[in-house]
């Protein structure tokens, strides 16, 4: 594999990365318990964001862009909000460093990426603003297979 096509594939998964590395850093530094908060709280703010009404309100009437922002920025505030009543709601049981248990937060940081991937090519319109490769694309546009990346991070939930 050469340079060119490496920083090509780099390119296309940007968006991906950025968002693993994201859950990745705030799992280091809050813990597994805030991760798992996080996870819980996008399908929390998943069921809400679908049915909220006010989003043609919000946007103003304004282009589908400013629509896509204006529901993006409702789906964080209803994940922010989710998050810090999981964080009052669930007990604090792991008591680690910032390194321990390395392992299990790169997987659940993995499991809240896939969350966010399948939300963006169904859910959200993500893919409005940023434009990912067509290999994240194939991955994770498939309506079949939609069921399943929703079911993946419960899965990790139940093992990790």
């Amino acid at each position: 594999m050469d340079t060119a096509s490496l920083i090509s594939m780099l390119n296309e998964s940007l968006f991906m990365v950025i968002v693993f590395v994201g859950f990745l850093v705030y799992g280091i530094t809050a813990g597994r318990q805030s991760i798992t908060n996080v996870i819980l709280a996008l399908y929390f703010a998943l069921l809400i964001s679908i049915e909220f009404p006010y989003y043609s309100m919000l946007s103003g009437g304004g282009s589908e862009k400013t629509e896509s922002v204006v529901m993006l920025i409702v789906f964080s505030v209803f994940t922010i909000g989710a998050t810090i009543l999981f964080a009052r709601l669930m007990p604090r049981e792991y008591a680690e460093g910032k390194f321990e248990a390395l392992g299990k937060k790169i997987l659940l940081s993995c499991a809240a990426t896939v969350l966010v991937m399948a939300f963006s090519y169904h859910a959200l319109p993500v893919t409005e603003i940023i434009t990912p490769g067509s290999p994240i694309q194939y991955l994770f546009g498939s309506e079949s297979s939609f069921f399943y990346w929703l079911l993946a991070p419960i899965v990790v939930l139940f093992f990790a």
